[in-house]
């Protein structure tokens, strides 16, 4: 009865975004070239540089190009996702920005953001302490990573309550979001999208977008990091946290285990799958994606001490549980130390009253314990 009630709620929930469009596939290897060329994955074989430069590839050579190399970035997946140094943050007004480390053909998302929400001590005004020197005594702060099509206010409500419990936060708008949404896009349908190379490449920087706001809160004196990521936020949050040992405790709301699976089988993703299916099959769309999918690098985080807490709704019609189950199989396979919670509602509804109380509690409540 509750399973068929929230069912129908999801939908009705989803059904609210009326801008969805069906778009065409392609393999944008275009997208990939930036990768191979940077040596984040090794040149070579179908890889080739003279091979990227083909254009109108036959099916099966595309294919298996892309096949390739999401094999070559899962086997070096430390370089294939390996922070570049940044020499141009600057701080306003509560925004941080920077130059995302990867460059796309949309100048408005090759700039990354970030809104800075610092813990004022009490005293400190009258004290004449500088906030970065507060800060740096406390030592706190995590990094907070919005869901899919997030507006440009998405989980602040999250960032002010971290605040409450003294721990400092950095808000990052994610490639192809609200800030950094390309001119005449109504979505951030670029991130997600039958492209497949665009696809693999937007969460390749924002992983790299993720590790270089890391570098700048360990510069700017912070020495306990936190993650939090929501849905595709929680598989960006993920990829950082296996790669990056300077991430001390996760949270990550929706969990899934596989990028493909979540496009192919999921509520918010079918029209997604529709651009996909007259070239691929679920078997395939796994595959094209799995360089970018938490399963492919749980054994990575084998015997890992540092602490995560995956919350999941039970009738979750986008990352169905099924999916999220194979992610805490894995994870209990490599002994990876990690705490589940188990909400009864879904996807959309997580956002949403009783349940997006009981989730923020767990989550203050989580970082509060374990940072």
């Amino acid at each position: 009865m509750l399973r068929n009630t929230i069912h129908n709620w999801e939908r009705r929930l989803a059904q609210r975004d009326t801008r969805r469009s069906v778009t065409g596939f392609d393999w944008g290897l275009e997208f990939l070239r930036e990768p191979v060329a940077s040596q984040r994955v090794a040149p070579g074989g179908v890889l080739g540089d003279t091979q990227w430069a083909v254009a109108g590839l036959e099916r099966e050579e595309a294919r298996q190009a892309v096949f390739e190399f999401n094999r070559q970035a899962i086997a070096e997946s430390h370089r294939f996702f390996e922070a570049r140094p940044i020499s141009d943050y600057r701080l306003q007004e509560g925004w941080l920005s920077f130059t995302s480390a990867v460059r796309t053909p949309y100048a408005e998302n090759n700039i990354a953001y970030g809104r800075y929400f610092p813990v004022a001590l009490k005293g400190a005004e009258k004290n004449g302490e500088a906030e970065h020197e507060i800060e740096r005594a406390r030592g706190r702060a995590v990094v907070v990573l919005p869901q899919w099509n997030a507006d440009i206010n998405g989980h602040v409500a999250l960032c002010n309550l971290l605040n409450r419990v003294g721990i400092a936060s950095l808000r990052l708008s994610i490639p192809y979001h609200d800030r950094r949404l390309p001119a005449g896009c109504l979505r951030a349908d670029y991130l997600v999208s039958p492209n497949v190379g665009r696809t693999l490449q937007g969460c390749l920087q924002a992983v790299l977008d993720t590790r270089a706001s890391i570098d700048w809160l360990v510069e700017r004196g912070y020495t306990r990091i936190g993650i939090l990521g929501t849905s595709i936020g929680s598989c960006i949050g993920f990829l950082t946290l296996v790669h990056d040992k300077r991430l001390k405790v996760a949270v990550f709301n929706h969990v899934s285990s596989y990028f493909g699976d979540v496009v192919w089988r999921g509520l918010t993703t079918a029209h997604v799958r529709q651009g996909l299916e007259p070239a691929l099959n679920g078997e395939e769309v796994r595959k094209v994606w799995a360089a970018i999918s938490p399963n492919s690098y749980v054994p990575l985080l084998e015997s890992d001490e540092r602490r995560c807490l995956m919350i999941s709704g039970r009738y979750d019609l986008s990352f169905t549980p099924e999916l999220s189950e194979k992610l805490f199989e894995a994870c209990h396979r490599y002994d990876f130390n990690f705490d589940k919670a188990l909400l009864p509602c879904g996807h959309y509804s997580l956002g949403e009253a009783p349940f997006k109380y009981m989730a923020g509690y767990l989550i203050m409540n989580y970082f509060r314990r374990h940072l």
